[in-house]
């Protein structure tokens, strides 16, 4: 296992990939903001929020490297296609299981039979992330396609 790549590369793929996901939310394409989401799980307050979710986003873009490179590393070959593919499994995962399962158990986040009694300030995804734009789930398979590829790519190198 490369554990100096790991740690660098997942930086790496991270950014790349924050940089999509802003870009986009910057060009109207969608509204999904990953810092806001993660950030509001620790505090109400918008700004302090999306600083704390751009840590803990870097963490989460830390903690999928490690599956990704402990992948390569058992397959014991990476390639930057490689790396997309597995960016193509890690958006299916977590627009079909982990945005839709999120109203559950984040404290700001309405649910769909929440009903207009909530008090929550952040409109759930829903399947795909749709709710935050038609666009979402083609910006979200770009951005993990590229997390892949820069990792796999990287990850080839050393």
């Amino acid at each position: 296992m490369d554990w100096p790549g790991w740690a660098l590369f997942g930086l790496a793929a991270t950014a790349a990939l924050t940089v999509v996901m802003i870009a986009a939310q910057m060009a109207g394409l969608t509204r999904l903001d990953l810092p806001l989401v993660l950030g509001t799980l620790v505090t109400a307050d918008p700004d302090r929020a999306r600083v704390a979710g751009f840590f803990l986003h870097l963490a989460a873009g830390q903690g999928f490297a490690l599956g990704y490179a402990a992948t390569f590393a058992l397959l014991g070959w990476s390639t930057w296609w490689l790396g997309a593919l597995l960016g193509l499994l890690h958006v299916a995962v977590a627009l079909t299981v982990i945005l839709p399962l999120l109203p559950g158990i984040h404290p700001r986040m309405a649910s769909h039979r929440a009903g207009p009694a909530s008090r929550a300030v952040l409109e759930p995804p829903g399947l795909l992330a749709l709710n935050y734009g038609i666009q979402t789930p083609a910006v979200a398979a770009g951005a993990h396609l590229l997390y892949g590829a820069v990792l796999g790519l990287l990850l080839q190198a050393r």
